[in-house]
């Protein structure tokens, strides 16, 4: 079985924890495996490493990259789909299924989003089975046997019994609360997002259903004119709510599509309070005086007294507190932060780059202080900034430094400084983490303000 792991989703409504630049899916949530490796892992359960192919954003490949380093996994670059511009679930599966083909001929092919938490068991691993027995002759859903109404998800009424699971008799949005609970009371399934299917009936019945679709990738001569041509679609809305082979096998086992922090707070161990936490950073604790019920990832000393019903999320650069059952509206948030061209809805503190990361440990008018982590082997790339200078002192590790014509090794304790419109360098030539200590002075000191003249990892 091959399988494809749609891994480009920006997590909008888990901001401050989620940005733009590094999405639910790469993030620790519960612990120190990111929800993508952990999919990875869930994916090994069917497929080798080779027969792994993943569609992300074309600015999250290095996370990727880095993420599968750390597991020791070799899924081939090659397999790696960074598409030009997110269009929605169906185009990113169709290029997928459409690689595949071409590296393996007709296979059954396992779809699996990488953002959602699912408890892998043997009734996990019997629900994958049955669904490829059914692939042959129908475009397999996995449905989650509800807990208790939700409006968050949407459902699926199960219809004709076959052998393993059921023809899909309709699929329904998400519905009111009444609703909802109509369709738990009758035995309708929460719809999963991960799906099983043969890749040639795949393709054929994209095109007789999604023509748009079929033609844009057959009638362009690059990924990038796919993308322009293609429409922005759901593979729910685009194949599975109008073919007719859909079925859904049932699928018994914890799975949360962690989509507000609402399901962050089900997810979550509680207290004898009810209250959820997670604790990091070198300061962060939490202290609680008659509070319930709540929902607190902090990054520094938090303290709660009173309060009932709350998420409280810190992440040092940004603070959101909402109420329960209203977590929905964070993306609303996100929003009015794009609109005024905030950064921090793009980045955090911490920036992860192909190198390693930055974080900002200070700012003010006309300076910021940051800490730069440089992975072993890893450099930056040669560049020059027009609008400030660079005061750098390695912290940790050894520095190799290119200032204009000159390279020189920094230690422990060391430092050099880059004068504004000079090209320079810096790079970690050993095989301990470099950290180096940046202090920008300048009138601007945006991260647009840099002319790169050679780059390791291709970027303008």
């Amino acid at each position: 079985m091959k399988t494809i792991i749609l891994a480009g989703g920006k997590g909008t409504r888990l901001w401050p924890l989620s940005r733009e630049l590094m999405p639910k899916q790469f993030i620790r949530i519960f612990d120190s495996t990111s929800l993508f490796q952990k999919t990875v892992e869930r994916a090994l359960k069917f497929s080798k490493p080779k027969e792994i192919f993943i569609v992300t954003n074309k600015e999250y490949k290095f996370r990727v990259l880095d993420d599968l380093n750390e597991l020791g996994i070799e899924v081939p670059e090659e397999n790696i789909l960074p598409e030009p511009v997110g269009k929605n679930t169906l185009p990113a599966i169709f290029w997928g299924v459409k690689v595949i083909e071409e590296s393996y001929g007709r296979s059954k092919v396992a779809v699996l989003p990488s953002d959602h938490l699912i408890r892998v068991n043997d009734d996990y691993i019997r629900a994958f089975k049955n669904a490829e027995k059914l692939a042959d002759k129908y475009f397999v859903t996995f449905g989650i046997k509800p807990t208790r109404p939700h409006t968050g998800y949407g459902y699926i009424k199960p219809g004709e019994k076959l052998e393993g699971g059921y023809k899909v008799e309709e699929f329904k949005e998400k519905p009111d609360y009444e609703t909802a609970k109509r369709y738990v009371e009758e035995g309708y399934y929460w719809n999963s997002g991960m799906f099983l299917f043969d890749s040639s009936l795949f393709i054929e019945e994209v095109k007789n259903v999604a023509p748009e679709v079929y033609n844009a990738f057959k009638e362009a001569k690059s990924i990038e004119e796919a993308y322009e041509k293609v429409p922005e679609i759901s593979v729910d809305y685009g194949v599975m709510e109008k073919t007719d082979k859909a079925a859904v096998v049932p699928l018994n086992t914890y799975w949360n599509d962690l989509g507000s922090f609402d399901a962050i707070y089900e997810a979550f161990e509680k207290d004898e309070n009810g209250n959820a936490t997670r604790i990091s950073g070198f300061k962060g604790d939490y202290i609680n005086v008659d509070s319930r019920n709540n929902l607190v990832i902090t990054e520094r000393l938090t303290a709660t007294v009173g309060v009932e019903d709350l998420v409280i999320i810190d992440t040092g650069d940004a603070l959101l507190v909402a109420k329960k059952g209203e977590t929905q509206k964070v993306k609303e948030a996100y929003k009015k932060l794009v609109e005024k061209g905030d950064e921090r809805a793009i980045v955090h503190r911490t920036a992860y780059r192909p190198w390693g990361s930055y974080t900002v440990l200070e700012e003010g008018e006309r300076y910021k202080i940051k800490r730069l982590t440089v992975l072993p082997g890893k450099r930056l790339s040669l560049q020059r900034h027009y609008h400030r200078s660079e005061h750098w002192v390695v912290v940790k590790g050894t520095a190799k430094v290119k200032i204009g014509d000159k390279e020189l090794l920094l230690r422990p304790g060391e430092s050099t400084f880059i004068p504004a419109g000079v090209i320079h360098r810096l790079e970690n030539p050993g095989k301990v983490v470099l950290e180096v200590i940046e202090t920008q002075i300048g009138e601007y000191l945006g991260e647009d303000d840099i002319e790169r003249f050679q780059d390791d990892f291709g970027r303008d």
